[in-house]
């Protein structure tokens, strides 16, 4: 056997030596691993997992029943990936605050390549803390109460489009607050582009939570062009301002600033995230609201006589008509039931979180890569947290509830920055809806639709009549 033989059995040996003890590190588990199982759970089906079980039903009773069967930590796969869900406080906390530094806020992959890889919402760190910064900016009570007269406007206009006919609520509040997030994006001159945005925004909505699936025809591949679409229509109007020279104190402008030193991806990214969680979680918010005031008569009775106060103050002399930040202030009762409203209904079921490394939780391994879901519903709907927890009761909010026992808007750093917006446009909408007008639920069914939302069935048909004075 020549050299160069010897030379090659040796290199060959050598190297299937060292690809045997990589494929043996890369299979074999970790120590962490080795110690600890994964949580309780199944998996359901490959790739679609138990997506569809958690869509099309109620989504009380997949937790609830889950919760049941395994424990307040267990596994699934929903939406393309493999799960760990949570449900209580405790573990609330401990992935959103105590140990966020561990679990970093992602979205499935279809969201995530329809919201844009810079949204607000997939980074941690300095770019996070800097993109939240510029929210809050726009949209701290500091900012919003100079556009409460907006907003009023905006309501007003709404709920007079609706009197005498038949209208679904979700799809109409949707409308309100659509135009609200523009108010708050693009500011009080009219947007040129409003109708192309509108139109694009609903066809990439419709695929929001459809399986990422990229060939022509499915929900996701039309929602993906016209994710294009929306990029090129911020495009525009950024060359708009930068030619104008325009200097704006809304969303866009707080973005725009030279001293942010953004890209234009990054601009239209994090506009996109913004109108995605600024409009159909408040729509959702609203419709339940006004299901919930018109089934129970008291409460409404209570309301509008707090709303009516308002109303009288202004007409024995308060030099301002419109209503104001301040005015805002002096709805206890009706800030109670949208407390309650979000307690009950729940609109985000959970948020979703990912594993940066092998984490460790009351004696389970939490793999890295894996998503970690807190179950706000969960929490929310708990007896031992709310006695009772069907029922809708604002007055229960009368006392503040205990720390990481309500949390609506998420928790920790990565909390909605846009709370107090979607507060004050449902508090705006509610004093006009129940001061100037009355309205009732059309048709007998009483049912709950699903996906990706809980709403009353049919998204709440209702009638709409000016009152008598």
């Amino acid at each position: 056997m020549d050299f160069n033989s010897i030379f090659f059995l040796l290199f060959l040996s050598t190297f299937l030596i060292f690809l045997f003890h990589s494929l043996l590190k890369f299979f074999s588990p970790t120590r962490t691993q080795q110690k600890l199982p994964l949580p309780p759970g199944t998996l359901g089906w490959p790739y679609i997992g138990e997506t569809f079980q958690l869509y099309s039903q109620n989504p009380n009773v997949f937790f609830a029943s889950k919760q049941k069967r395994y424990g307040s930590v267990f596994k699934t796969h929903i939406l393309g990936c493999p799960c760990v869900m949570i449900s209580s406080p405790e573990a609330a906390k401990f992935v959103l605050v105590t140990r966020a530094h561990l679990f970093k806020p992602t979205f499935p992959a279809s969201k995530e390549r329809m919201l844009g890889k810079q949204a607000i919402f997939f980074h941690q760190g300095e770019y996070h803390t800097k993109l939240r910064k510029l929210v809050l900016r726009a949209f701290v009570p500091e900012s919003i109460k100079y556009i409460v007269s907006d907003i009023e406007t905006i309501a007003k206009d709404a709920l007079k489009s609706w009197e005498g006919r038949i209208v679904n609520t979700f799809q109409e509040m949707k409308t309100y607050t659509f135009d609200v997030a523009l108010l708050s994006i693009f500011g009080k001159d009219e947007f040129q582009y409003r109708e192309d945005l509108k139109r694009c925004y609903y066809i990439l909505e419709e695929g929001y939570n459809s399986m990422p699936i990229n060939l022509p025809g499915t929900l996701f591949h039309k929602a993906m062009k016209a994710r294009k679409e929306l990029a090129q229509i911020l495009a525009k109007t950024l060359s708009t301002r930068r030619q104008m020279k325009l200097d704006r104190t809304d969303l866009l402008g707080s973005f725009m600033g030279d001293k942010e030193g953004l890209t234009d991806e990054q601009i239209a990214d994090n506009i996109i995230g913004v109108i995605f969680a600024a409009r159909d979680t408040t729509a959702s918010v609203l419709t339940w609201i006004l299901k919930y005031l018109e089934e129970n008569p008291s409460v409404l009775e209570a309301v509008t006589k707090e709303q009516e106060e308002i109303v009288k103050s202004k007409e024995e002399g308060d030099e301002n008509i419109f209503l104001t930040w301040a005015d805002t202030k002096k709805m206890p009762i009706t800030s109670r039931v949208i407390q309650e409203t979000l307690r009950v209904a729940s609109i985000l079921s959970f948020t979703f979180r990912e594993a940066v490394e092998d984490v460790e939780y009351e004696g389970y391994l939490i793999p890295k890569g894996w998503k970690v879901l807190p179950l706000f519903r969960n929490i929310h709907h708990s007896p031992e947290i709310f006695p009772d927890p069907e029922k809708f009761d604002p007055s229960r909010f009368e006392v503040a509830p205990k720390p990481n026992t309500f949390v609506p808007f998420g928790n920790g750093t990565h909390s909605c920055p846009g709370n107090e917006l979607a507060k004050l446009e449902i508090l705006v909408l509610l004093h006009h809806l129940t001061t100037m007008y009355r309205w009732s639920m059309v048709g007998s069914d009483n049912g709950i639709q699903y996906g990706p939302f809980a709403l009353p069935q049919n998204g709440l048909p209702i009638k709409l009549s000016q009152k008598l004075h």
